[in-house]
C-alpha cells in the first residue's frame, strides 16, 4: 500500500500542514509537551490513542488525510493525533518510523497496534476490531 520512506531535509519552510492535516478532531502535535499533554488527557479519561505520524510532502499521507479526519469526527471516544515526521524530528525517530503514514494505536501510553501505509481498508479492519473491543466497556 501507501507510503513514502522517511526523509530527513529542513529545505524552505512550507509549514502548510495545519490545513490538510488537522480538521475534525484531530489535534496536531506540535511538540514533545504537547504530545506528553495528550496522553495524559486520554489516560485520564479513559481514551484510546490512534497517533498519524506523516509529512506534508507524503502523498499517501495527503490521500488519507481526510478519511483519518472523517473517523475523528465519527469516534469522539478515540482521541486521534497527527505528528510531522519533519516538525518533530528526534521525536518521531524515538518512534522508529522508517516510512509514513504510520499510525501508533496507544491505550494508558502503551502501544498496542501500529499500521504502516495509507492502507484504508486495513485502517478500516483495525478501527472496527478497536471499536468492537471497546464496545462491552462504553456506558
Amino acid at each position: 500500500m501507501g507510503h513514502c520512506l522517511a526523509k530527513h531535509n529542513k529545505g524552505g519552510d512550507d509549514s502548510d500542514h495545519n490545513v490538510e492535516f488537522a480538521g475534525g478532531n484531530v489535534h496536531l502535535i506540535t511538540t514533545k509537551e504537547s504530545w506528553d499533554q495528550k496522553i495524559e488527557e486520554a489516560e485520564r479519561d479513559g481514551k484510546i490513542v490512534i497517533a498519524n505520524f506523516s509529512a506534508t510532502w507524503c502523498g499517501p499521507c495527503k490521500m488519507i488525510a481526510p478519511y483519518y479526519v472523517e473517523l475523528s469526527e465519527n469516534h469522539p471516544s478515540i482521541m486521534f493525533l497527527t505528528v510531522d515526521v519533519d516538525e518533530l524530528t528526534d521525536f518521531s525517530t524515538s518512534w522508529d518510523i522508517k516510512a509514513t503514514p504510520t499510525f501508533f494505536f496507544l491505550k494508558d501510553g502503551q502501544q498496542f497496534d501500529k499500521l504502516v501505509g495509507a492502507n484504508k481498508p486495513e485502517l478500516q479492519k483495525k478501527m472496527i476490531a478497536l471499536l468492537d473491543s471497546e464496545a462491552p466497556f462504553q456506558k
